[in-house]
């Protein structure tokens, strides 16, 4: 925390590793956790633990790749102090990372995004409330923990308005907001009158809303707009989903890939090819720029059992 100054999430990430390796060496070596040598965490013993989390935790494998990463790293600091125990660091340090699949991200449809900002009850304050929260997610493509992070400080609603936040890695970036967004946070902050360090979008305590608050709320609404819209029925919507659907929406209407990387603030424009990826539509429109082949249709015989064999499995 002192040397490196990393932020409170990579250190609740390496927080939450940590217990977890702790408390299953306690409870495979029959150890209190004060009590374990850096030998004890030898590689069969990592390995065993990676393991329990894939199949008694149900971990994916992207997250036993994030617990790994932070072993590693522990154990790179190991090799600097405890240059006695290198055998040991390095084969911690092999271990190699689990690949797996990637599946095209989730995001949804115009028609979709409008039954979801349809559902809250404008009747009730919560309802107001969340209507605009998730109103401003869909437009602006901000990370949870951006969206809860917002303080009214932090929007300007008057000319050139826009939404001002510090997102991963500690990078500022400000967001421009349309007609509706802005006239949905005008009546929200009139309603409100918070201060302008208060959140923008408070609990009914006037806390700031949790992650798990922002989920509870997006799949309170998106039950609702299932019963109009059932195209969401097979759909999983969370905050990242909603994320996605700002990128596929800019994606859709011609904005160029560097300008969305900048405007969800991701570290490369490598990261949003992964949209390119997941519009079929786009897709489809390169291939009708393509004409087809004329060339005759034939199959493949081969001359001899053994080929035929290998050809078949």
């Amino acid at each position: 925390m002192q040397q490196q100054n990393v932020s409170p999430h990579t250190i609740a990430s390496y927080r939450d590793t940590f217990r977890l390796l702790l408390g299953f060496a306690q409870q495979s070596l029959h150890k209190p956790p004060a009590a374990l040598d850096v030998q004890d965490l030898d590689a069969p013993f990592i390995g065993q633990f990676l393991e329990h989390l894939e199949k008694d935790r149900g971990s994916s494998p992207h997250s036993r790749n994030t617990r790994l990463a932070a072993v590693h790293s522990f154990f790179n600091y190991v090799a600097l102090q405890e240059p006695s125990i290198s055998a040991v660091v390095q084969r911690v340090l092999a271990i190699p990372h689990r690949r797996y699949h990637t599946k095209p991200i989730d995001y949804l449809t115009r028609p979709e995004i409008e039954a979801l900002l349809a559902a809250p009850n404008q009747s009730t304050w919560l309802g107001r409330r969340d209507r605009a929260l998730l109103l401003v997610a869909v437009q602006t493509g901000l990370r949870v923990s951006e969206l809860v992070g917002l303080r009214f400080q932090d929007i300007t609603l008057g000319t050139g308005a826009h939404i001002r936040c510090c997102g991963k890695g500690r990078k500022e970036r400000c967001i421009p907001l349309r007609k509706d967004s802005i006239a949905a946070l005008r009546d929200w902050s009139r309603e409100c009158g918070g201060q302008s360090a208060d959140a923008l979008f408070p609990s009914s305590r006037g806390q700031r809303l949790s992650r798990d608050g922002v989920e509870y709320l997006l799949a309170k609404h998106v039950a609702t707009a299932r019963q109009s819209c059932p195209s969401l029925k097979k759909k999983r919507v969370s905050p990242h989903v909603l994320r996605h659907s700002t990128a596929m929406n800019l994606l859709q209407h011609g904005v160029d890939c560097s300008v969305i990387a900048l405007w969800l603030g991701h570290e490369s424009i490598e990261t949003t090819q992964v949209y390119l990826h997941a519009d079929l539509e786009l897709k489809e429109r390169a291939l009708a720029q393509t004409e087809p082949f004329h060339g005759r249709q034939g199959r493949y015989r081969p001359s001899d059992q053994l080929l035929a064999f290998l050809q078949g499995l």
